[in-house]
């Protein structure tokens, strides 16, 4: 993985292999960049990233000056990982070891972007159940966005908040506010 752009653009990061993850391409995180960066001043937001893995979205925040962003994520090693590549990089990232769901519902924290890339085998229903928790306990600023990452496989459209979807390859980013 590499960090596309801001302070450590071209960065190359190698996570070991013994982390239970799937890193959001190269290509799709650029275009959801793109995006972001048409309404965002990066250095004035929030960043929340549930199933961090590697931290390779947070990373990409953190080049772009973000000075505000925690990564959850259950596994040990992945939390060990972000933690250990953030300080090397002098990166403003939090770290937590927690399962999202109980974070998510012992938090009061606010946020402008946040970030999920659970496992793509994940049903609907669990999508529901983060999409449901983030909104029912108010953690997204005003005009904040929630971004699901997700198989192209798995329509989350009709879920309540939905705004929009855009596919890139195998991967899919909904978002909704």
């Amino acid at each position: 993985m590499r960090i596309i752009s801001g302070t450590h653009k071209g960065r190359r990061l190698i996570a070991p292999r013994t982390l239970p993850v799937r890193p959001t391409t190269d290509f799709a995180k650029e275009a959801l960049f793109n995006i972001l960066r048409n309404s965002l001043y990066f250095n004035e937001i929030s960043v929340l990233d549930l199933f961090a893995g590697t931290g390779n979205i947070c990373y990409e925040f953190a080049s772009r000056g973000t000075e505000k962003i925690v990564a959850v994520d259950a596994h040990h090693g992945c939390v060990k990982y972000i933690k250990k590549t953030a300080e090397e990089l002098e990166f403003p990232i939090e770290t937590v070891k927690s399962d999202v769901i109980k974070y998510l519902s012992s938090i009061s924290s606010k946020f402008d972007i946040i970030f999920a890339d659970p496992p793509y085998s994940f049903e609907v229903e669990q999508f529901e159940e983060i999409i449901g928790k983030i909104f029912q306990n108010d953690l997204k600023n005003t005009d904040g966005l929630v971004i699901i990452e997700h198989s192209k496989d798995t329509d989350l459209s009709n879920l309540p908040y939905f705004k929009e979807f855009r596919k890139y390859g195998g991967s899919v980013f909904s978002f909704f506010q």
